[in-house]
């Protein structure tokens, strides 16, 4: 994980430029579930930004959120999305598919199923370019042979007129990609971009992404739940559970030493690649429960789950703190320091199923494999 990027160097985490997307306090409601409450994050242009949570911590529906893509039967109930001093959440339908493509873009789970099937991929690159850019077909089509050749599609000439089942799952990400970049966004959202991917195919996506996150200097909002790519290709971390921010650090601080006691369980769940250790010598940690038994829950989501729960959790909802350093978190054990310089104390160490003792700093090595 480089850590030579200027923003990283910035003291107190403070980046080194103003933001390009700011959310404030971002809340999405069903008829009869809010599964994003009160979300708020900033990420700047050249930065990555990772959102981490397992399944059902709200991920995706904010990346969807922060697009008006959402379902029909949600909607935001409050807070902002400032991009580029434009309100995401308030502009006119029309301005926001002008934003769309040209300065946002999104790149989905599944790029079989975000595909059209029955459309050759440089038709669907080209598409974007006469919508957004006013290019003539014949510009188009030699523009989408760049942009795949831009994310190393072999033999572009060729490949454009391909379908989407001639290519493979990492070919069609690819093209996903493309079709993201094609009018250069200042801003990218990655949701889960290596999906059913290999190891070895999803290192050269990440490293694809990386490269146009700096040759375009985009701001990049990657959603995961694979903790390796956050400690490989993060620059900050938001973790998320049950759709609140439970923890914001800087990747290094994060991994070391974790602060909330779901953090840390997320951690210690995760596979470890170290000399004399191998998952069949033990059973995997795990954290006990669902992430379901925070519906209905009072207090903090994470309490029936969490074996450091106190009363008070069970009671109101632990408000993210500042615990300097540019490490915020939501839990009422984790004590901020006392003085100015000084060091937060962490959540104890949580006693879940398996080896938890070992994982501070250890999941910061969980490399893709080969890579």
């Amino acid at each position: 994980m480089s850590t030579s990027r200027e923003h990283l160097s910035a003291p107190d985490g403070e980046q080194a430029s103003s933001p390009l997307l700011t959310v404030r306090d971002l809340t999405i409601r069903f008829p009869k579930a809010e599964p994003v409450t009160g979300l708020s994050f900033s990420v700047a242009a050249g930065e990555t930004l990772a959102i981490v949570g397992e399944s059902g911590s709200g991920k995706s529906l904010t990346a969807l959120a922060l697009m008006r893509l959402l379902p029909r039967t949600a909607r935001i109930a409050g807070g902002q999305a400032l991009f580029e001093g434009e309100d995401l959440l308030q502009v006119s339908n029309r301005r926001m598919r002008e934003l769309r493509a040209q300065r946002i873009a999104m790149i989905f789970q599944e790029p079989m199923t975000s595909l059209n099937p029955v459309r050759s991929i440089g038709w669907q690159i080209a598409e974007v370019l006469r919508q957004h850019e006013g290019l003539s077909a014949r510009q188009a089509r030699a523009r989408a042979i760049e942009l795949l050749d831009l994310v190393r599609i072999p033999d572009p000439q060729r490949r454009i007129d391909d379908f989407p089942h001639h290519l493979s799952g990492g070919m069609r990400q690819r093209v996903m990609i493309a079709i993201a970049v094609a009018c250069s966004p200042r801003l990218l959202i990655a949701d889960e971009p290596t999906t059913a991917l290999d190891v070895t195919i999803q290192a050269q996506v990440l490293d694809l992404l990386d490269r146009l996150r700096r040759e375009l200097s985009m701001g990049v909002v990657l959603i995961t739940h694979d903790l390796g790519i956050v400690a490989q290709w993060a620059d900050r971390v938001v973790v998320m559970y049950a759709g609140r921010e439970v923890e914001q650090a800087l990747p290094g601080p994060l991994f070391d030493t974790p602060m909330h006691p779901y953090t840390q369980g997320l951690l210690a769940a995760s596979p470890r690649l170290r000399p004399g250790h191998h998952y069949r010598d033990g059973p995997l940690t795990e954290i006990p429960g669902s992430i379901t038994s925070a519906i209905g829950q009072p207090g903090c989501a994470f309490a029936p789950r969490c074996p450091a729960v106190q009363a008070s959790c069970r009671e109101r909802v632990p408000p993210l703190v500042d615990i300097g350093h540019g490490r915020f978190a939501a839990c009422p054990i984790v004590a901020p320091p006392a003085k100015a310089g000084a060091p937060a104390v962490a959540a104890p160490i949580l006693p879940l199923t398996g080896d938890a003792r070992t994982h501070h700093g250890a999941a910061a090595h969980v490399a893709i494999a080969g890579h």
